[in-house]
């Protein structure tokens, strides 16, 4: 990665940006957490900057606004000049069967979960006509191929087909779009709503459906957003990368 390069991670103040947040630092990048929760991200970004040694700043962002996205990448216009890296890590999920789902609980899954990523490439395609180049890197979810909560998993099948849709529309501005599709990671929004013995029940699900016999971390997350984003990905566009241990070859648990 180029140590001039800028990132820029939404879902900043979760483990899951954290992590990616993190990586991308420790690759040299300059990073950028944003969060619909202010105070959670500036704290995040203070410690990621402490620990990677590197400059992290926190901002606070509705991503599924297009005048609070614009006003980010004209702040990391202002502050650093240039965007080179992209990660659309936002994400909402709000379980419900097809009997129990309204629009009130399907709409603001797909803002954030699917208008929000089109919306951040949108503001940011100025400054990588001025780069001459860029990376994006969606976070999909396995759910796409095996089904899930409704609304999320709809979502997370439309951010593939934005991937793909991206990956060609921008592909004559150098800049590469792919996903990564994760399988379940232990983080507090995935035990949102669940009691202790749904979650490990759940858990145990999982454990037993995936080949390599474990769950994935954070850490395995980051490390593929990070081939991802580099030049060593620099002729790979419009790609799904699994990061499943095998799951995603095995049906829904």
């Amino acid at each position: 990665m180029n140590t001039q390069s800028v990132a820029l991670v939404t879902g900043g103040a979760g483990a899951l940006g954290a992590a990616i947040g993190a990586r991308l630092a420790e690759d040299g990048a300059d990073v950028v957490l944003v969060d619909i929760d202010g105070d959670r991200v500036a704290r995040q970004a203070d410690r990621l900057a402490r620990e990677t040694g590197r400059p992290v700043v926190g901002l606070r962002a509705d991503v599924a606004d297009p005048d609070s996205v614009r006003a980010v990448v004209e702040r990391v216009a202002d502050g650093f000049g240039r965007l080179d890296h992209v990660v659309n890590n936002a994400a909402l999920n709000r379980r419900a069967d097809l009997a129990s789902l309204t629009e009130a609980g399907w709409d603001p899954v797909m803002k954030v979960n699917l208008w929000a990523p089109a919306l951040l490439c949108q503001a940011a395609v100025p400054l990588w006509k001025e780069a001459g180049g860029g990376r994006v890197v969606n976070i999909a979810s396995r759910t796409w191929l095996s089904g899930g909560p409704l609304a999320y998993t709809a979502s997370k099948a439309g951010v593939v087909g934005l991937t793909r849709s991206l990956a060609l529309e921008l592909a004559p501005l150098d800049v590469t779009v792919n996903a990564v599709a994760p399988s379940m990671v232990v983080t507090p929004f995935t035990r949102a709503g669940r009691s202790e013995a749904e979650f490990d029940a759940f858990l145990d699900r999982h454990r037993a459906m995936t080949p390599l016999g474990r769950l994935a971390s954070p850490d395995d997350v980051a490390n593929a957003v990070s081939f991802l984003a580099s030049d060593r990905a620099a002729f790979i566009t419009g790609e799904v990368l699994h990061v499943c241990g095998g799951a995603q070859l095995a049906p829904s648990p």
